[in-house]
């Protein structure tokens, strides 16, 4: 999808740099701390070992642990994907509420370049959207679960109108993108590689905006940008992405079809996780809390599953 600045704004909008603070809406009660952020992702899959295949030799992660049917796998020692195994699930198809991708987040450009260039050397074909923010690649895995692979750029280039951030998805210069990795072998994902953001298709802008925004906490970042509304934390572009592009008639995905499980986010204490419970509970909405006080479990309005965590080393 292809959206440029004047598609959004108009031929002149009031651009200004997006210095800490002078962008975004907050919700108008309980607002997720700066320090949160995103952790792993949960995927069903059809085929554990080819999706194995796809997620260690071109995707570039390493595998952590591997039990029967489950395996887990990441950067450096950074866990970033679970992938459970339902044998023969059927593809994630289109029309469905739910995942539209996760974002791996490359700690620079030139990390971002080796992975372009192993892409090409494997013959993988990727899409790619410039996003003012950020560059991306786009691809999907066997079972048509879609990925980015993206790197920031740095955050003094960012730019604003009025309150929103200025996000768009113009062509990525792809030449520029390889070249910033020296030609350098790509040898997996590097440290520093982290969850940088996961992308929903959910049925209604403004009940996506009371569930994320008013309930869990999150900051409203880009919102002019079509079919779309985009969310953070601490300043950032974007942690949630949500969007229409499914269509009017879309559905959750069936028990047995390839999809997203759960996608986390990660909070800096305890109090923070008793905080955002009592918000969703007091807007309506579920939090199952686990009984040691370091997790919690939420469903948006269109049954994707949500566990918030006290990230592992604020644990006592």
């Amino acid at each position: 999808m292809s959206v440029t600045t004047r598609d959004i704004f108009g031929a002149a909008p009031a651009i200004e740099p997006a210095t800490p603070g002078s962008y975004g809406e907050a919700p108008s009660g309980f607002r997720l701390p700066a320090e949160t952020s995103v952790g792993a992702v949960t995927l069903q899959v059809a085929d554990l070992e080819r999706s194995l295949d796809f997620y260690r030799e071109t995707l570039g992660l390493a595998l952590l642990e591997h039990d029967g049917g489950v395996a887990r796998l990441g950067a450096g020692a950074r866990p970033l994907v679970e992938l459970r195994e339902r044998h023969g699930a059927r593809p994630a198809g289109r029309g469905r509420l739910g995942l539209f991708h996760f974002a791996i987040l490359l700690p620079d450009r030139p990390a971002l370049g080796r992975f372009v260039q192993h892409l090409a050397d494997l013959g993988v074909h990727a899409g790619a959207g410039d996003h003012l923010v950020s560059e991306a690649f786009y691809l999907s895995d066997p079972d048509g679960l879609g990925i980015e692979v993206y790197a920031d750029r740095p955050r003094e280039s960012w730019r604003r109108n009025g309150r929103e951030l200025l996000m768009a998805t113009d062509p990525v210069d792809v030449a520029g993108v390889v070249a910033a990795g020296g030609y350098a072998t790509w040898t997996g994902m590097p440290e520093g590689t982290t969850m940088g953001h996961v992308h929903l298709h959910v049925g209604d802008l403004e009940r996506a905006s009371r569930f994320y925004s008013e309930a869990l906490g999150l900051d409203r970042t880009v919102w002019s940008y079509p079919g779309a509304l985009f969310l953070a934390a601490g300043g950032y572009h974007h942690h949630l992405g949500t969007n229409l592009w499914a269509g009017s008639a879309a559905r959750p995905p069936e028990a047995d079809q390839a999809q997203l499980l759960e996608w986390r986010l990660e909070l800096p204490d305890a109090g923070s996780l008793r905080s955002v419970a009592a918000s969703l509970a007091s807007a309506g909405f579920p939090a199952e809390v686990a009984p040691e006080g370091t997790a919690a479990r939420t469903w948006d309005p269109w049954g994707t599953p949500l566990t918030l965590v006290v990230r592992k080393d604020q644990r006592s």
